[in-house]
């Protein structure tokens, strides 16, 4: 069966193009806004605090992972009481290139590896539709490991950096989302996921997004009745399931469109639309333009010429 978090994640084709050591020795805090990239920060020694509008004050160990997935305004501050005084606006960079907050010159209290991923698809707000709104892990060796490569392979030079970075960080998003033992109460993938019945209504979409999928199909699927499974399902993930499929569905058609390897009609066909001109409407009425100016507009941004430039060149 199809796993919906790994192909999600991998629908969205991370990167990593920041991540820094960070160090803090006595009172200190920062404060962060406006900061649609998904942010984390893997605690290696010490604790720092964590608070943003939703999900209240989160202390932070040695050991832990949190994953701030689309935040706009959140908080750190060190374990040592602080204040708006000690506030970081510039952080002090360091020789060896990490950055430094608090006292320069004071012992080491805490050091983090700290950054931001990007999701090069246009697709992100799929993602942050079915994360929680922080994901927090607590002391996983497997975490600590991922996180460690991670660290190594965004100061390295070697040959192949950015696709190991790539893969790497694949491989960590998807470790910390699964391994999050307190969902709270945001509703999401993750939540819908962890209910058995719902899981296999799930597995069931992606693994047959071409499947012409209906309510009562999925209720089967789950064994609930059919207002019993949409109520449930509602619930857990955060939309209707017909409205998750078809995000599903317009989610696959857009990276089939990004890689050109297959007709309108066929596309069509994968995602679940009887007919190429039926499949247009849902896409033009979603996207705003038609999955053939999509594509154009796709392949134009990547050679850097407008969508019109890019026709006269393929004509």
């Amino acid at each position: 069966m199809a796993d919906p978090l790994a192909q999600i994640v991998g629908l969205l084709q991370p990167g990593a193009p920041f991540s820094k050591c960070v160090t803090g020795s006595g009172p200190w805090r920062v404060r962060r806004t406006q900061s649609p990239n998904p942010y984390y920060v893997a605690v290696l020694k010490g604790s720092l605090r964590y608070r943003d509008h939703q999900s209240g004050e989160i202390l932070v160990n040695a050991g832990d992972f949190i994953l701030i997935p689309f935040a706009h305004d959140f908080s750190m501050w060190s374990e040592a009481p602080s204040s708006d005084t000690n506030l970081v606006i510039d952080p002090v960079i360091l020789p060896s290139g990490g950055y430094r907050l608090g006292s320069i010159d004071g012992p080491t209290d805490m050091r983090a590896l700290v950054g931001y991923c990007i999701f090069q698809s246009d697709d992100a707000s799929l993602l942050s539709s079915l994360l929680p709104e922080v994901v927090v892990v607590r002391s996983e060796y497997r975490l600590a490991m991922l996180m460690q490569l991670l660290g190594d392979e965004a100061v390295g030079t070697k040959p192949g950096r950015e696709v190991v970075l790539q893969h790497l960080l694949e491989v960590l998003l998807i470790e910390a989302l699964r391994s999050t033992a307190d969902l709270g109460e945001s509703p999401g993938l993750l939540r819908g996921l962890a209910d058995e019945r719902l899981a296999v209504a799930l597995r069931g979409m992606h693994a047959r997004p071409e499947r012409g999928w209906t309510v009562a199909e999925l209720a089967r699927e789950a064994a609930l009745s059919r207002s019993g499974f949409h109520d449930r399902f509602q619930g857990a993930v955060g939309m209707a399931p017909m409205e998750y499929l078809k995000s599903w569905r317009l989610a696959l058609a857009k990276d089939l469109l990004r890689k050109r390897e297959a007709s309108v009609s066929e596309i069509a066909r994968q995602v679940g639309y009887r007919s190429a001109s039926a499949f247009s409407v849902a896409f033009m009425r979603e996207v705003g333009v038609s999955p053939v100016r999509y594509a154009r507009e796709v392949a134009a941004a990547s050679s850097g010429m407008a969508a019109e430039e890019f026709e006269g060149a393929i004509a």
